[in-house]
């Protein structure tokens, strides 16, 4: 316990999933926690259940496709709290009808997705730090993606603006280290929260499930324990690093998951 003890946290997309699991895992271990989210009930509700646990939390409106909604939620969170000490941008959007080949996808879906994805995450950082370089530091933990270090068939857009996020957290790092800021990120693999065990057919499972070195898929909090261990001092010699936190799904040899099956006579 104790473990971000006095320090203010803001999530953003932290009503469900993996931003509900940071926020209340940061507010479990002693972190005030603003969660900011499209869904502002969801974000209400995610915060009052925070302050029935006895943590302290608040929960607000975003919308992070505007740079003022980001900017409000900043300010809400120093004047609430005093201070904004973590900052895990997490808001992320996909469209598997529109973000296509590159051949075919949408471009307004393309603008849509660099501005939600990649620009929200410059400006959090953006009107986050300037209140973090007065108190004399901070933690920015930013979301990325497996799809923003491998190529897929389709989602060229949600994986070009991850890889953008990767990078985008080294120039934080380097910008603002002496700063005493650092900024790292996570990169999820397949996770299973309430919404991808509802929308992802079984059969899609076993194909991942195939290819992980793990025997099992990941869960919620095992990105929240990752965001945890970035926003506490633990990791006070840990920046620009985006950690994978992917079951070892992508790190053999494709062909290994069938050379396993053969071994085993299937």
């Amino acid at each position: 316990m104790g473990r971000v003890q006095g320090k203010t946290a803001l999530v953003t997309g932290g009503a469900s999933g993996i931003g509900l699991s940071s926020a209340s895992l940061l507010a479990k271990e002693g972190a005030k926690v603003v969660i900011a989210d499209f869904n502002a009930e969801g974000a209400k509700a995610a915060a009052e259940n925070i302050r029935k646990q006895g943590g302290e939390a608040a929960g607000i409106f975003l919308d992070a496709s505007h740079a003022n909604s980001i900017e409000e939620a900043v300010n809400f969170t120093v004047s609430h709290f005093g201070s904004i000490d973590v900052l895990f941008n997490n808001v992320g959007v996909t469209n598997l009808q529109k973000d296509l080949d590159i051949v075919h996808i949408d471009l307004d879906e393309w603008d849509r997705l660099m501005n939600v994805n990649l620009k929200s995450v410059l400006l959090g950082c953006r009107y986050a730090i300037p209140h973090m370089q007065k108190a004399g530091g901070g933690s920015i933990i930013n979301t990325a993606s497996m799809a923003g270090f491998t190529g897929d068939s389709i989602r060229s857009a949600y994986g070009a603006s991850k890889a953008g996020v990767v990078n985008l957290t080294k120039y934080i790092a380097a910008q603002y280290g002496k700063d005493k800021i650092r900024c790292n990120g996570v990169a999820p693999g397949l996770i299973l929260t309430p919404a991808a065990e509802k929308n992802i057919p079984p059969s899609v499972l076993e194909i991942f499930a195939k290819y992980n070195a793990l025997p099992y898929h990941g869960e919620a909090d095992d990105i929240g324990n990752t965001v945890l261990f970035l926003a506490s001092e633990e990791s006070k010699f840990i920046t620009g690093q985006t950690i994978q936190v992917e079951g070892g799904h992508y790190i053999a040899n494709p062909s290994m998951a069938d050379f396993n099956l053969m071994a085993q006579g299937k």
